[in-house]
């Protein structure tokens, strides 16, 4: 701790010295600004009207008073000490509130006769701000002017960057939020981690949405192709189908993301309109999975075409007659990492300030928040989530009595998009989606998860290298894991500690069939109380030739077989090097 006092210290000393470094150039700004009025005003002309615009960011602005605070979750405790979120300024100096909204580059909504819009009068169910905000640059998209000034040059901040914040600061207050409260949503509260003008205050998250594609959108504003103040038209984008709070959803029993995730168009629309950033962290969509080999299977007789889950595939125009294989009919939800710093803490056996430090350090200093800020709990770190792919009727799941068959996959572009055949990565995929269609076939539900983290989460830069070592060194099942270790530092980063949360998402207290041997993912399924029935293997028949040397390497490292493999028998499972030719 003495350590992230000094860190801590450090970081002020140096936000301090950015002041006064800011200060001095304003003050030479507004010098020059004055010079130049002299030379080129009349005696009978009038003053130049002072700066009417206002930044969160800038220096002339009073300190801001902050709100009382209270530990418990939802808006209703700040609509209580802040009144209406339309402007957000409620708890600012008169002076200010009134000159606020104009400089953050917004207006409150308004109709068409230039009225302002009451609380719930927006034009549209989801939350959606009035053409003229919209205008503005203040939620909708359309009709919004990339940043920049009159002679073009792109900026869009404040002159002064804010390097960090810290809890002690005037008028920081984030919304309240108590993390697996219930039975709403509101008891709970929503995640906020904007960085737009009219939020920075009042955010209780750190990172940003969108995980590794946060940076694209960085990209975009550099650019002046996006606005830093735009907002998400949310119309109409909310899901489809319904997935209901379950047990699961309260308590810790879900740190890594937001179950509440795919409700926020619905549950904070008016808070939203209103000017509060709340966005989803969760999409839920149907559509249909087109596979080769679920072609073959279906042929073969695998699994019937019902018309329901399993459906023909049309034909092309180009190929009249042509048999074009099946569709399967599937629910499915896109997940973004919302992580719960304790409970994140707690599930790896770590120390919390130990997961702040680390997570700071080891991506170069990337959020100082992580030290300078530890009452904000939430982080929305710049990784990829998942994606949950139902088949079968989704509100059954949380049925004790409805058979559940589940792949838990972690991605592996090589092999599930290219085919490679160093792994069973596609194969065994491919095994599991059959499994859950039959599954669902016998009146079950059949889910397949997958999550991004290709290359065990050490990446495929890592990963080739780990296969160049292998080809170079003979690859041989005995060296599999230690050839991985030497050239990343572990074997494996995946923390399969956090993979049964979206298991919890579901409502899942059973799984009949586990498709999978991971023996480090049927042990954080049933540590997390999920009861697992059987268990299912990559049948022989199903290996790629080269694919051995990973099978039997993780057979004898305790991955679920009824094979043994014995430590003389992998020491003669070799893969081909890469002059094979294989016949």
């Amino acid at each position: 701790m003495a350590e992230l006092q000094q860190v801590l210290e450090l970081l002020r000393k140096l936000d301090t010295k950015q002041e006064e470094l800011s200060a001095q150039v304003e003050s030479l700004k507004s010098s020059r600004t004055c010079q130049c009025a002299h030379h080129i005003s009349s005696p009978t002309s009038p003053s130049p009207a002072s700066p009417s615009g206002l930044g969160l960011g800038d220096d002339r602005i009073p300190s801001l008073p902050s709100s009382p605070r209270t530990n418990s979750g939802g808006v209703e405790a700040l609509r209580q000490s802040r009144g209406s979120f339309s402007t957000l300024t409620s708890f600012l100096p008169s002076a200010l509130s009134s000159s606020l909204p104009i400089a953050l580059g917004s207006s409150p909504p308004s109709n068409s006769n230039g009225n302002s819009i009451s609380n719930g009068g927006t034009s549209t169910p989801y939350g959606n701000l009035s053409l003229e905000a919209a205008n503005h640059g203040a939620g909708a998209p359309g009709g919004l002017v990339p940043p920049g000034d009159k002679n073009g040059k792109k900026s869009g901040y404040p002159s002064r960057v804010v390097l960090t914040t810290y809890p002690s600061q005037a008028g920081i207050h984030p919304i309240p939020i108590n993390w697996g409260a219930g039975p709403t949503a509101r008891e709970r509260g929503p995640v906020v981690c904007s960085r737009i003008k009219s939020n920075l205050l009042i955010r209780n998250s750190i990172g940003a949405h969108a995980g590794s594609y946060s940076i694209y959108r960085a990209l975009s504003i550099a650019m002046g192709q996006l606005s830093t103040d735009w907002r998400p038209d949310l119309t109409n984008t909310h899901p489809p189908f319904v997935l209901p709070p379950t047990d699961g959803w309260f308590g810790d029993k879900i740190v890594s993301f937001d179950p509440w995730g795919a409700m926020s168009q619905e549950i904070w629309g008016k808070e939203y309109a209103e000017g509060l950033d709340v966005r989803p962290t969760i999409s839920q969509t149907k559509a249909h999975i087109k596979i080769e080999e679920l072609d073959v299977l279906a042929r073969k007789g695998e699994f019937p075409v019902d018309g329901d889950i399993v459906i023909k595939s049309p034909e092309l125009p180009a190929f009249p007659g042509v048999d074009q294989g099946v569709e399967v009919n599937t629910y499915k939800a896109a997940v973004d990492p919302v992580w719960y710093l304790p409970g994140v803490a707690a599930r790896l056996g770590v120390d919390e300030s130990v997961l702040r430090r680390t997570l700071f350090e080891d991506t170069g200093g990337m959020y100082p928040e992580l030290l300078t800020r530890p009452d904000i709990k939430i982080f929305l770190p710049p990784i990829g989530g998942m994606t949950i792919y139902i088949i079968g009727d989704p509100s059954k799941l949380k049925d004790p009595k409805t058979e559940v068959t589940c792949r838990p996959h972690d991605s592996c572009s090589g092999s599930d998009v290219f085919g490679s055949d160093i792994c069973t990565c596609r194969p065994y995929l491919i095994f599991g989606i059959s499994e859950a269609i039959k599954c669902a076939q016998r009146g079950g539900v059949g889910v397949i998860i997958y999550f991004q983290k290709e290359g065990r989460a050490l990446g495929e830069v890592v990963k080739y290298m780990v296969y160049n070592r292998r080809k170079r060194g003979g690859d041989s099942a005995a060296e599999y894991f230690n050839n991985t270790e030497v050239v990343a530092g572990v074997k494996d980063a995946r923390h399969q500690a956090l993979m049964p949360d979206v298991l919890h998402f579901l409502g899942i207290k059973r799984i009949d069939n586990l498709i999978s041997m991971s023996n480090m993912k049927y042990d954080a399924i049933v540590g997390s109380g999920i009861e697992v029935i059987n268990r299912y293997e990559i049948p022989e028949e199903l290996i790629p030739a080269d694919g051995r040397v990973e099978i039997d390497a993780k057979i004898q490292s305790g991955y679920f077989s009824k094979k043994e493999v014995t430590d003389d028998a992998v020491k003669k499972t070799k893969g081909r090097d890469w002059e094979d030719i294989v016949h």
